[in-house]
């Protein structure tokens, strides 16, 4: 009976779909969804990245604003100079995915803008503008 019941259990569990809130993502209201990275590690950058990828999968691109924050070590997921996370930035790009550098942690590492992968938005200080967005209404995914 025990193994019924958990068998029954896990059969509900395949066939559960996410509901979405009210109002439901669309064109016109699109979900705000912001992730940061800061840790240089490439394990823990590529884990943000295909996060952000399901996130879209899931919605579809054209119901997500999306920023993702590179800060601290983090700096390095926006940077030309690593070929591999530089080519899943630029997927994520092409989705209209936004990619934000933090040029305090520019001014620190010495990055030039010129070291960044074209397109990615470079503001004052990263944690002020993930603090900022969460104020906004933003929702913060930390994988």
């Amino acid at each position: 009976m025990k193994y019924i019941f958990i068998l029954l259990l896990m059969g509900t569990a395949l066939f559960a779909d996410t509901r979405f809130a009210e109002p439901k993502p669309s064109i016109d209201n699109q979900r705000q969804i912001l992730f940061s990275i800061n840790s240089g590690d490439d394990e823990k950058i590529n884990h943000v990245l295909s996060s952000a990828n399901n996130v879209l999968k899931y919605y579809g691109p054209e119901n997500v604003h999306m920023r993702i924050v590179a800060y601290y070590h983090g700096i390095k997921a926006v940077l030309k100079a690593n070929k591999e996370i530089a080519e899943r930035v630029d997927t994520l790009m092409q989705y209209d995915v936004e990619f934000v550098a933090c040029e305090n942690t520019m001014i620190t590492k010495h990055i030039k803008k010129e070291e960044l992968i074209d397109g990615t938005e470079v503001v004052t200080a990263g944690i002020v503008e993930i603090a900022e967005r969460i104020k906004e209404g933003w929702i913060y995914i930390v994988p």
